[in-house]
């Protein structure tokens, strides 16, 4: 079968945004080792040194053509003139366009493209349209909407979900447009051979001697530190052992969460590295003894399985979108989002340290089943093929 030309368009690729950056960057990459032409189309927005995302700058990630565009004014809205200009040749010369978010510059910037030459793309929300999130600066998405996104979601070829609680909480929001189920995946290689223990602990000294229970995210209003850090304070109340590690960027609540800390009597049980990337990543995992995610909204979470993939026991909310899945698979506990709740799971998972180990390994295998880009990636290339010849892909 001919190779199929791929272009996805996203606002940042830098991994201080997290999920969505990796899973782009990943997703490329494992479609283009199908044999297929794809590239990435992004800006400067958030990119740390070092990282190559440098406005004007075309480079090769694994077989994926990125370039790089300046972000300019306003900031706030990722908006790129640039960019707009050089999408509307790339999207002419693409047989499928994947765009990442909503209520962007970029989305509508890639749409027009597409509109104005015909050529069919895949929407993938991100999690925006979860109620918990449609629901903050309400004025605002309803002004994007009439303005561009409501039409954006209408004439998408189809919508990109990554879990089915994603597509089923987003379904009043979608005017009916159609959409595929595929979730995000990882490369498992990278976590066939783990570092040795304790480089979390040696760049964390205060942890010393103490049970780690590892949060690994941006710190993000979603995610449920208001949670988490009163839950910590309860059951570290009676296991003097356990010490609490918050890592991640610094995206708004890094402050507040210093002050819950101190607020619930904690402060020198909680540690804050800030991003961790790369080896230091596979490090923190390898000391945890559990990882926890509360989060009230949350598309799907790519922390949850790289913890799993590590072999780290998890506790997750309720509200994570694949929580239904790792249940049913006895592969990670779930709370609601109560402080109680949260209390009460993660005092029970640590108090038995033989059978979180034995989830721990059920966990490994869940992701090796279900999660691995190699696999997905066949799913991916069908719904692009589809699009591509103007069929609409299977739900």
């Amino acid at each position: 079968m001919p190779a199929i030309r791929i272009l996805h368009v996203i606002a940042s690729l830098a991994e201080r945004t997290g999920g969505p950056a990796k899973a782009a960057r990943e997703m490329a990459r494992a479609v283009a080792r199908r044999g297929h032409e794809v590239s990435i189309y992004t800006t400067d927005r958030d990119a740390g040194p070092g990282e190559g995302l440098v406005a004007g700058v075309s480079f090769d990630d694994g077989g994926v053509a990125v370039r790089v565009f300046a972000q300019g004014a306003p900031r706030g809205f990722a908006t790129s003139w640039p960019l707009a200009r050089a999408l509307d040749e790339a999207v002419a010369a693409a047989d499928v366009v994947h765009i990442h978010s909503l209520f962007l510059f970029h989305v509508w910037a890639a749409a027009r493209a597409c509109r104005r030459h015909a050529t069919p793309y895949l929407l993938r929300p991100h999690g925006t349209l979860d109620p918990f999130i449609r629901q903050r600066r309400r004025l605002e998405k309803r002004v994007l909407g009439l303005l561009f996104q409501d039409r954006v979601i209408r004439e998408a070829a189809a919508l990109h979900w990554t879990a089915a609680e994603e597509a089923s909480l987003a379904a009043p929001a979608v005017f009916g447009a159609p959409g595929v189920v595929i979730p995000n995946g990882l490369d498992l290689s990278a976590y066939a051979s783990l570092p040795q223990p304790g480089g979390l602990r040696r760049r964390l000294p205060e942890t010393a001697g103490r049970r780690i229970v590892l949060f690994l995210s941006r710190l993000n209003f979603k995610k449920g530190l208001d949670l988490l850090i009163p839950a910590f304070a309860r059951v570290a109340a009676s296991q003097p052992d356990l010490h609490l590690v918050v890592a991640g960027p610094d995206d708004g609540m890094e402050a507040p969460a210093r002050a819950w800390a101190a607020e619930y009597g904690v402060a020198d049980r909680v540690s804050f590295p800030g991003l961790l990337p790369g080896i230091a990543k596979l490090e923190a995992f390898r000391d945890a003894d559990c990882f926890v995610l509360p989060s009230y909204s949350e598309n799907f979470g790519i922390a949850v399985i790289e913890a799993m993939a590590c072999g780290v026991p998890v506790l997750i909310s309720d509200k994570v979108n694949i929580w239904r899945e790792i249940a049913a698979a006895d592969a990670g506990r779930v709370a609601t989002t109560a402080i109680g709740d949260i209390a009460q799971t993660l005092a029970a998972l640590l108090a038995d340290p033989a059978a979180a180990a034995a989830m721990g390994a059920r966990g490994r295998d869940f992701v090796t089943a279900h999660y691995d880009w190699a696999e997905i990636a066949v799913r991916l290339e069908a719904v692009y093929r589809a699009l591509a010849e103007g069929r609409v892909p299977p739900p």
